[in-house]
């Protein structure tokens, strides 16, 4: 007698840019979703997308959670002790995930430096569309990922580049030798540190 593959769950969660997704099958996470403008809409894209059906985070995946969360409200959380499942993308992407995912929170990188670091160094391109379809964001830190002299380039998540440049402000991010992001605005509009 076959046994059954676990099936796909997911959960909405609320972090500090919004309520967002995480999908699983047993303790590994297959797919994350940044908000979108409802919640509903999250919840169809894993219905729709994975055909997931909700369900109640496992330990493995509540850890995931709190992690996620407590990365969103600006704490430097390491997220790479998640389970994820890439046996289904190619060995192309593989490569680039595992190597953006090791960008820590608050440090940047280009599409030109990851495809430099996976040996690709021609790629540059290949590897923004394999991030545009990075199926756990967050996790794969894709919005860490600029284009080249640190441009802010598209973002394939609900609320594009907004929603990128909202989560590098979260963790101070630093863009090459210069002031963060928003040092150089006067005092007055910077928030309380």
């Amino acid at each position: 007698m076959k046994s059954m593959a676990p099936a796909t769950e997911f959960a909405l969660f609320p972090t500090a840019i919004g309520k967002c997704g995480i999908a699983w099958r047993g303790d590994l996470v297959i797919a994350t979703r940044l908000p979108s403008t409802h919640p509903a809409a999250t919840a169809r894209f894993f219905t729709r997308r994975l055909n997931a059906v909700e369900g109640v985070p496992s330990e493995a995946v509540q850890r995931a959670i709190i992690a996620i969360a407590a990365l969103l409200e600006g704490e430097r959380a390491d997220l790479s002790f998640i389970p994820c499942d890439f046996e289904s993308v190619d060995p192309f992407a593989a490569k680039v995930y595992t190597a953006t995912r090791i960008l820590s929170p608050g440090e940047a990188s280009t599409y030109g430096a990851i495809a430099a670091e996976i040996g690709e160094r021609n790629e540059a391109r290949k590897v923004g569309q394999v991030l545009g379809r990075n199926p756990v964001p967050i996790i794969v830190p894709c919005h860490r990922v600029l284009g080249s002299g640190g441009k802010l380039t598209g973002f394939s998540a609900p609320g594009g580049v907004k929603t990128k440049l909202k989560m590098l402000e979260i963790e101070g991010a630093r863009i090459g030798s210069g002031p963060g992001l928003f040092e150089d605005l006067p005092f007055s509009m910077k928030a309380p540190p």
